[in-house]
């Protein structure tokens, strides 16, 4: 049986969009940084070893994009330097970031357990990700969700 897929354009798809920002390792670990409240290139630098020109590249590219944006700061006696604060659009990828990492700890975790968990910060309990329909239904197996096209999808020549 042929897949309904094959009948629509991949073409200007935003899974491959995103992809495009994010789809590279130490893209995913600079943000993990950010939202873990690492700010500073040279904490950053120290904390990953992320390569000086490595991480320049991914900063630069994620600021570019509106990931990310420059905040100015001067410690005193040093020259004026650049932190990294996200925008909207970097604060939305929040979710995706604990999906991932849901599924690493699910998947890839050492036997002691994981190195990093997120807390709500209202009651402490752990913060996971969760399907759910727009009617509200809790989605609990992949196989519950049909792609299908939307409204920007184009039919295949």
């Amino acid at each position: 049986m042929r897949p309904a897929a094959l009948d629509w354009s991949v073409e200007n798809c935003t899974i491959a969009r995103a992809m495009e920002i994010l789809g590279e390792r130490w893209t995913v670990v600079v943000l993990r940084e950010v939202f873990s409240g690492v700010r500073r290139f040279d904490d950053m630098r120290v904390r990953t070893g992320i390569p000086r020109q490595v991480l320049t590249n991914r900063l630069s590219m994620l600021v570019e994009r509106g990931v990310l944006r420059r905040e100015p700061y001067r410690e005193p006696g040093s020259r004026p330097r650049q932190e990294y604060r996200l925008t909207e659009m970097g604060l939305d990828l929040w979710p995706v970031l604990v999906a991932v990492l849901g599924w690493g700890d699910r998947h890839l975790a050492d036997p002691e357990g994981a190195p990093l968990t997120v807390a709500h910060r209202d009651c402490g309990a752990e913060v996971r990700v969760a399907l759910r329909c727009a009617d509200g239904h809790d989605v609990t197996d992949p196989r519950e969700v049909l792609p299908r096209p939307g409204p920007g999808a184009r039919r295949r020549a």
